[in-house]
């Protein structure tokens, strides 16, 4: 009897690793031949020959994101979670066993035709693509998180030359920042593309890409949470276009011209009629009721302010908040500013911290992306947080929220104040009070962190229950 496998998580280091261990040890006691590929960050190793694969008995799965089954048309494939394989490693190997020994087990024919139709096939209705939202968003995010931690740091690293060290044209400040902002500037892209790709496969890439695209460049831009209804959007706009029927002579432009070009157009369209709108709309309500508010409690403003940063991440509503601050710095009002930063340094740091206080509520993708976080957050980079509110928006972002409004309205209750637009940690020496300033962020942090841990804890005994 012979298997082979593929193991891929999130983050692709460790634990993509450590499964293909388990099942080559566990393998092995019962003797029975097994290769494993490998799918980690650093790329495909130990990759299967077609030869191996047309030779086993069963493919075993064991990731954590989506992959490309193409190469196992017509093989039986038995999936697990990369912590099943890891933790449960026997179980999974008497699955394949039991595949390998039933001759009614269902063939995969994702990527062609052939005698059976596999059980996924057989449950690749809209309704189950929709209750898969939640990988979908994790592939996206496992792909954009290098994106963000390369980006990030090196805007991060510009600041500690000198708040304004990166305006030198030439000087290794100019350069960091620029490669940086680059960076940042196609996350939302790789994230909508891979979104899309898991939910409709390649044919998925193109269309969800240039959502992404399209959300960076919109203006006001819908942040985050665009590129999450974009690479969504695409992605079921294709799957939808790979169930129509179409006469064999079109079935080689299929995958590589009509789903792109027909899905392309018609999410590209959505992007600019249907999302773009109400942004430009809700950017306009946000700036007049700051305006107006800025005239009653400061306490209350300060608190709105670190709320709507908190929101969407980069998008139109923490935009509006940002340059509300940024923009009465120039009528030497340095108060919301103030709140401003203390209030935006607070979702990235309460990430960070989360993921500390309790390891077991995240995957090890998240956690990873915690450490970066401490210095985007740090740096005044809301953006940290991003990979944790896309994999789970309804309960990190109202997390976020309440602790950057906390944050905020100490903020102005303290009368701090700041003439500086960005630099966190960097520009504290133009702090009126620096100490009073992190400890706003602080308590904002903690606060944060605590309600996002006790709300994935609550699902967490939801679903054992």
């Amino acid at each position: 009897m012979k298997f082979v496998g593929v193991t891929a998580c999130p983050t692709g280091i460790a634990h993509t690793y450590m499964a293909a261990e388990k099942l080559a040890e566990e393998a092995k006691k019962m003797s029975i031949g097994i290769k494993v590929e490998t799918r980690g960050s650093v790329g495909i190793e130990n990759k299967l020959t077609e030869q191996e694969i047309r030779e086993a008995d069963v493919v075993i799965l064991g990731v954590g994101v989506s992959v490309d089954k193409s190469m196992f048309n017509g093989k039986k494939i038995v999936e697990a979670t990369v912590s099943d394989t890891i933790h449960n490693t026997d179980t999974v190997i008497k699955r394949a066993i039991e595949a390998a020994q039933d001759e009614n087990y269902p063939l995969y024919t994702g990527g062609g035709t052939k005698e059976k139709a596999s059980e996924e096939q057989e449950a690749d209705t809209f309704l189950n693509l929709l209750k898969r939202i939640p990988k979908h968003l994790m592939t996206g995010v496992s792909y954009m998180i290098p994106f963000v931690a390369a980006g990030g740091i090196m805007i991060a690293i510009s600041f500690m030359f000198g708040i304004d060290a990166s305006g030198v044209e030439g000087s290794l400040p100019f350069y960091l920042n620029k490669i940086g902002g680059i960076a940042f500037s196609v996350m939302i892209p790789i994230m909508a593309g891979f979104i899309a790709y898991s939910m409709a496969d390649r044919p998925g890439i193109a269309p969800g890409m240039v959502a992404g695209l399209i959300v960076t460049q919109l203006d006001p831009s819908p942040g985050f949470i665009g590129g999450i209804i974009g690479g969504l959007l695409a992605g079921i706009i294709a799957w939808a276009i790979k169930k129509i029927k179409m006469p064999k002579a079109l079935a080689g432009l299929k995958p590589v011209l009509i789903i792109p070009l027909f899905s392309t157009f018609i999410v590209g369209l959505l992007m600019y009629f249907v999302v773009a709108p109400p942004c430009v709309m809700l950017q306009s309500a946000m700036t007049n009721w700051l305006t107006n508010m800025s005239n009653s409690s400061g306490i209350l403003l300060g608190a709105v302010i670190g709320a709507m940063l908190a929101f969407d991440l980069g998008g139109p509503v923490n935009k509006v908040a940002y340059m509300f601050g940024v923009g009465l710095l120039a009528e030497g009002v340095y108060g919301p500013q103030a709140a401003s930063m203390a209030s935006g340094m607070v979702p990235s740091l309460a990430m960070a911290l989360a993921t500390v206080l309790n390891k077991n509520l995240y995957t090890p993708a998240e956690r990873e992306s915690g450490k970066t976080a401490w210095l985007l957050g740090a740096s005044f980079i809301a953006e940290g947080a991003i990979p944790f509110a896309g994999a789970d928006p309804l309960r990190v972002i109202p997390s976020l929220m309440v602790g950057s409004a906390v944050a905020g309205g100490m903020a102005m209750a303290f009368n701090l104040t700041l003439q500086a637009p960005h630099g966190g940690i960097f520009v504290m020496g133009l702090v009126n009070k620096p100490f009073l300033f992190l400890l706003c962020t602080a308590v904002g942090m903690v606060i944060s962190a605590l309600m996002v841990n006790f709300l994935k804890g609550m699902k967490v005994k939801k679903n054992k229950k």
